[in-house]
């Protein structure tokens, strides 16, 4: 598998002494970083950086010919958007005041810990990413365009909610850090995470789990993967998913449910990029994008103690919150019609033509299992069809047993005690709440007299004498 190139624009490190840039590559490679520039003659820094342009710089202040200084100056007016990190074995306050004020992104003093080159890098790279994602972001809003919108081929919707949500997806995509994605059960988390996975053009594998059912051992196992005698029955060792996912996208589903430990394990693996195989005491490294998805409330879990800190905010690198389908409906036309087309393919059928009422019934009800619920409704209703109009009444019996209210059934009445009807007072008459019922039936159903009945659990001609009586003043 070939490595993934990290970070996408090279680091540049100029020095005149060369341990000193063997020194700093090597640290930075420590923390899964393979792409650099080494300059040991700083007269060649300006030329070099005209030719390539540079994800961050790595500058010494004390060379011969061209001082750090005088490039501090060049760079921060020719190349104002490039994090110049400087450092020096000048262990001096006013030099290093002096450099933040012409524009210096850190100043650090050799010898250099370890931990703070690598976290002051990842911070310039990391700002480099923020401003490049608002830059393309903000260009795919004013022209309200997608640059690849066959990525999301798969994503069936005319909703201008959802086509925000490609333009933030294009925008994010090839960044490394974490996405998460949080939405109601049904409403195709995985698919949006598929599309994240094609836009980062990574050369590795989509690789999808569902960790919600996993204890601690078994999630360290299918993610990390163990060695020959690990455990009892570990005849031969096996890679985890990560290796699999080497160079692409691993995909955690129901990352909500993951338990306490196994928290702490995916927190180092996204801190590090390490991981250990059960049974192993060498670590790996791992250079898989990490994309996560929930129907929880993670923010309440945070809050709670549920779900770690900092492994929350770890995870929100980039977020995703994809609507239910009841706040997007004018996707249900079509979507309605390509559920048709793949059901009545699949049972090898004719694709039939559905009743102009049904919409109406569809548009009234709330879809607690949002898209994957409306295509199973579909599939079953394709199942059962013969011939002719599609029939609506596999939709109804769905629906009605879904929400009782819809048929006027007496087993699901309003519970006033517990808030879910509110009355002014004084009470409004019989005859208003009636004529209330009415109009707003109506405006649900879309002014469909047939669905606005059945809401109420009334006949259609009975619907349609109480329309004919006047209206009643409050």
């Amino acid at each position: 598998m070939k490595e993934t190139i990290y970070p996408e624009l090279p680091v540049m490190v100029v020095d005149d002494e060369a341990q000193a840039l063997t020194s700093f590559e090597l640290t930075l490679r420590s923390a899964s970083m393979n792409n650099f520039i080494c300059c040991q003659d700083s007269r060649e820094v300006m030329s070099v950086i005209a030719r390539q342009e540079i994800e961050i710089m790595l500058l010494d202040l004390w060379m011969p010919n061209l001082s750090g200084e005088e490039l501090l100056r060049q760079i921060t007016v020719d190349y104002p958007d490039v994090p110049v990190i400087i450092v020096t074995g000048a262990d001096d306050v006013e030099t290093a005041v002096k450099c933040m004020k012409q524009g210096a992104f850190d100043y650090i003093v050799k010898p250099v810990e370890k931990s703070r080159l690598v976290s002051s890098v990842k911070r310039g790279i990391e700002l480099r990413e923020l401003h490049r994602e608002n830059q393309l972001l903000k260009a795919r809003i004013l022209t309200d365009r997608l640059s690849r919108p066959e990525a999301f081929a798969d994503i069936v919707t005319i909703s201008h909610g959802m086509r925000s949500i490609f333009q933030y997806i294009e925008a994010v995509a090839p960044s490394p850090r974490p996405v998460l994605i949080t939405g109601e059960t049904g409403v195709g988390k995985e698919l949006v995470a598929r599309a994240v996975h094609t836009l980062s053009n990574r050369k590795g594998a989509f690789t999808p789990v569902n960790v919600a059912g996993l204890d601690d051992h078994v999630f360290a196992d299918t993610l990390f993967g163990h060695k020959k005698g690990a455990f009892t029955g570990a005849m031969e060792g096996r890679p985890g998913l990560l290796e699999q996912a080497a160079g692409g996208t691993l995909f955690l589903d129901e990352i909500g449910d993951l338990s306490a430990v196994s928290q702490v394990k995916l927190l180092r693996l996204l801190q590090d990029g390490e991981y250990l195989p059960l049974g192993s005491d060498l670590a790996k490294r791992s250079d898989a994008r990490i994309v996560v998805a929930t129907n929880q409330d993670l923010e309440a879990a945070r809050n709670s103690g549920r779900f770690r800190k900092d492994l929350y905010y770890r995870l929100c690198g980039h977020r995703l919150q994809v609507p239910p389908l009841r706040e997007r409906p004018e996707d249900l036309p079509v979507l309605l019609d390509h559920f048709l087309e793949k059901a009545a393919h699949s049972l090898g059928k004719k694709k039939p033509t559905p009743p102009g009422e049904l919409l109406k019934l569809l548009a009234s009800y709330h879809f607690p299992g949002n898209v994957r619920e409306l295509e199973s409704m579909v599939y079953n209703a394709v199942s059962i069809h013969a011939a002719g109009k599609l029939s609506m009444d596999a939709f109804k019996s769905e629906i009605f047993k879904a929400q009782p209210g819809l048929a006027g059934d007496a087993a699901g009445p309003l519970d006033a005690a517990g808030g879910a009807t509110a009355f002014p007072d004084p009470l409004p008459t019989i005859k208003q709440v009636e004529r209330l019922l009415v109009d707003e039936a109506l405006r649900r159903s879309g002014g469909n007299q047939a669905i606005a009945a059945m809401m109420l659990g009334i006949t259609r001609q009975a619907l349609n004498k109480r329309l004919k009586k006047p209206a009643v003043s409050s």
